[in-house]
């Protein structure tokens, strides 16, 4: 919202959605006037992805932002919205992404691995767990005595900025997102 009012990203929220009735972004996101949506994934997933396709066709959604929305799409969002869904993961894929794989456990798994860099990525969502096509990627190269800790954090700072130059690019037609 910040980005878009501030005039570095030409986009309209339409809906905010969380499996969570307590999510903290309904306040933030009511606030500022963006309608928000409860959609409980326990207890019938098929249900819940019909309720979710359905409130984003009925807001008009075109582009559905994945941001840290901890659950698999089903065939229905999936297909109505097929080339229209992006995520962001903190950390390269496919090596520290899959089912499991967010937060603390990312950057945990970057520094176990000894690997020079982590990543943060944006990518095109399917039915598997961070496996869509990539869009766009920032390397983040780890820091002599990194923890997860620290990784976490540069990652978490860099992760708004990076997520809104690849929003904006998409918006401006830089950035094509696949089967679209």
């Amino acid at each position: 919202m910040t980005a878009i009012e501030a005039g570095r990203l030409a986009a309209e929220p339409r809906l905010l959605v969380s499996n969570r009735k307590s999510a903290p972004a309904f306040a933030w996101a009511e606030a500022r006037g963006v309608p928000v949506r409860a959609i409980p994934t326990v207890g019938d997933p098929d249900a819940a992805d019909a309720a979710l396709a359905d409130a984003m066709a009925e807001a008009g959604v075109e582009l559905i932002v994945m941001s840290g929305y901890l659950r698999r799409l089903g065939p229905k969002t999936l297909g109505r919205y097929a080339g229209r869904i992006i995520n962001i993961h903190p950390g390269s894929l496919p090596q520290f992404g899959g089912e499991g794989m967010y937060g603390a456990r990312v950057h945990q798994a970057v520094i176990a691995a000894g690997v020079p860099e982590s990543a943060i990525v944006i990518h095109a969502v399917d039915e598997e767990y961070d496996h869509g096509p990539e869009l766009a990627r920032l390397s983040v190269p780890l820091q002599p005595g990194d923890t997860a800790e620290s990784l976490e954090e540069r990652v978490k700072a860099l992760e708004p900025a990076f997520f809104v130059e690849t929003l904006a690019r998409v918006a401006a037609g830089q950035l094509e997102l696949p089967g679209v």
